[in-house]
């Protein structure tokens, strides 16, 4: 299955065309395996759809995550890296080596609950980046 069979309908879902340039964006994120920063987006996107522009980038990225089809991570630094939005997870990143863990959400479900009856609040974002020290560090 291509990207533009798996992602332009979901993509018309939200009211979106398979444009060249979100499927180049989206071909670079599926394939990845894991999460790219903006830049890194660019770089390997622009290789596919050549006339494709840093900022054209930065402003899809933004685009496909405020419509949840991705998750933008703050992983420390200022830094957000993007990935598709297929399975909720969290992060546990070393301050000190940069070492990723992904973390289940199962696990924060019951905290996320506690959080809205106790607030109020209706959480629409399901990320979380808990820092520390790996195992290796700590030695």
């Amino acid at each position: 299955m291509t990207c533009t069979t798996n992602f332009a309908p979901r993509l018309r879902a939200q009211g979106l065309r398979m444009t060249p340039q979100r499927n180049a964006i989206l071909h670079v994120l599926h394939h990845s395996g894991g999460h790219l920063s903006p830049t890194q987006v660019y770089e390997q996107a622009r290789k596919e759809f050549p006339g494709l522009t840093e900022p054209t980038v930065y402003r899809t990225l933004e685009d496909l995550a405020e419509k949840k089809l991705l998750l933008a991570a703050h992983v420390g630094n200022g830094k957000i890296v993007y990935e598709l939005a297929e399975n909720q997870h969290h992060h546990l990143i070393c301050h000190q080596c940069g070492k990723t863990v992904e973390v289940e959400h199962a696990p924060l479900e019951l905290l996320y609950r506690q959080l809205e009856t106790s607030t109020g609040y209706k959480l629409d974002s399901s990320h979380v980046t808990f820092f520390g020290l790996c195992p290796d560090c700590q030695s």
